[in-house]
């Protein structure tokens, strides 16, 4: 916990930006009978019943002191779709640094092996070595700042109902869009300071 509280404390490298990385699944949902359109003194009004049309997997980076994130749309979140997007982030995302810290939680595909189940070891060993991953702590997923981003992204965009994967990336982009141009930023301020305040019971040592 302390080894990311003190990252994201330290300033801003711009050879070595701190990228904070999740995922999320989401519904894809059509209309059974098509909604009431708004009108002056009367919201939209859509009926309870709706068709499922599958799901898809939302790759959400967020880099907090810059205020800039990238959301890509998968059909799923494979080994396959990991790597790949790691390689988007190295290539197309930040071709130009020369490392970048990605900050994630420890589920079993954010791991550097799964670039060398994907491409072949001189391209894994490429991408691997522009990476450098660190990982909240077990059951303390909290602490990555992509969480915030995701409850975001899932509150202004994705509170309602989506049909297909067509209309999910084009939705999404334009969320991403207005964001980014604004420069939107996190400020986070569970410090190590205030960690060790509010969780001193968990310390060896008497903190004072």
């Amino acid at each position: 916990m302390e080894l990311i509280l003190d990252l994201y404390d330290q300033p801003y490298d711009p050879d070595c930006p701190v990228v904070c990385f999740d995922e999320c699944s989401r519904q894809l949902t059509g209309e059974l009978h098509e909604p009431l359109p708004m009108k002056p003194g009367a919201a939209k009004r859509e009926d309870y019943a709706y068709e499922r049309r599958g799901t898809c997997n939302l790759f959400v980076t967020v880099e907090p002191l810059v205020g800039r994130r990238e959301v890509v749309v998968t059909d799923q979140r494979t080994n396959q779709d990991f790597a790949e997007r790691m390689r988007r982030l190295v290539d197309e995302d930040y071709p130009d640094v020369e490392r970048i810290i990605v900050v994630q939680d420890n589920l079993n595909t954010h791991r550097l092996t799964t670039l060398w189940q994907a491409f072949e070891p001189a391209e894994a060993l490429r991408i691997a070595k522009r990476l450098d991953f660190r990982f909240t702590p077990k059951h303390a997923s909290w602490l990555n700042m992509a969480e915030c981003e995701i409850a975001t992204l899932q509150k202004q965009c994705l509170a309602r109902r989506i049909p297909d994967k067509e209309t999910m990336e084009k939705e999404v982009a334009a969320w991403v869009k207005q964001r980014n141009d604004d420069q939107i930023h996190i400020s986070w301020t569970f410090t190590v300071e205030k960690a060790r305040d509010k969780m001193k019971h968990l310390y060896k040592s008497k903190l004072t």
